[in-house]
């Protein structure tokens, strides 16, 4: 599989820049051969804005499905982070088109970080498996991909990608550095995190968006500035492949 994903900054709550520029780095990804693109943390309307409530979308509203286009339009994925409403509900989510544009998941995330998120957000509570061509792809965002009995669930059922949109700020570089590399060679699983970078309002992004693959290699990473990656997975090589899943010893 050849991924790419889109490092940008915060579209500020302009949500129709946020999906001319979705819909330009399918473009781009789609020209490349990428099979999958994916966007930052809640890409709509961007993560760190102010009323999030009033800014939350539903899964069939007009900017979704217009990226659901976009991405039928280039037969390329897109995952797509945006503040989800459902009812009285807000969670912090990942829709998934195919490509075809057909929705193939929308996952919300379990680890809510911090009491900005844990006020806004209930939390999800399921972790989802999917296909996308011949690999088997969950995704987690941001502060999930740091817990390893989640990544262990995922694995243990077969995934082979995680999808990761995120909004990693500073000081926290040790993640994108160290923690997602790790991952991914601990459960024998590619990663592609998906970040933002520059300033939104009190926070400053790390960038450093990174796509690792199953043996912990770096097969891309972003600087501190905009930037599209795209890398092919290598082939999974079993002699090289983790074994920790099932040699744990739980005491």
């Amino acid at each position: 599989m050849r991924l790419a994903l889109w490092q940008g900054t915060s579209p500020a709550a302009d949500i129709d820049t946020a999906c001319a520029e979705a819909e330009a780095a399918l473009t781009a990804a789609s020209a490349l051969g990428a099979a999958a693109l994916v966007l930052p943390e809640i890409w709509l309307p961007g993560y760190n804005q102010p009323n999030i409530p009033a800014r939350a979308l539903p899964l069939d509203s007009p900017p979704l499905r217009r990226l659901a286009a976009a991405a039928r339009h280039h037969s390329t994925a897109l995952v797509t982070g945006y503040a989800e409403r459902d009812g009285d509900r807000l969670y912090n989510s990942a829709a998934c088109f195919g490509p075809d544009g057909a929705l193939l998941c929308n996952y919300r995330k379990v680890q809510l970080y911090g009491p900005r998120e844990q006020a806004l957000f209930t939390a999800g509570d399921r972790l989802p498996i999917f296909r996308i061509g011949e690999e088997t792809v969950a995704i987690l965002i941001c502060y999930d991909v740091e817990f390893a009995p989640h990544v262990k669930s995922i694995a243990d059922r077969g995934a082979t990608v995680i999808l990761c949109p995120t909004a990693n700020m500073l000081p926290f570089t040790h993640v994108a550095d160290h923690a997602v590399p790790a991952m991914a060679a601990n459960h024998g699983l590619a990663i592609a995190y998906a970040n933002y970078c520059g300033t939104e309002g009190d926070l400053t992004y790390t960038g450093r968006s990174t796509i690792a693959g199953p043996h912990g290699e770096i097969l891309a990473r972003a600087g501190e500035t905009p930037a599209l990656l795209v890398a092919d997975l290598p082939r999974r090589d079993p002699a090289r492949l983790s074994t920790q899943s099932a040699d744990l010893k739980v005491l």
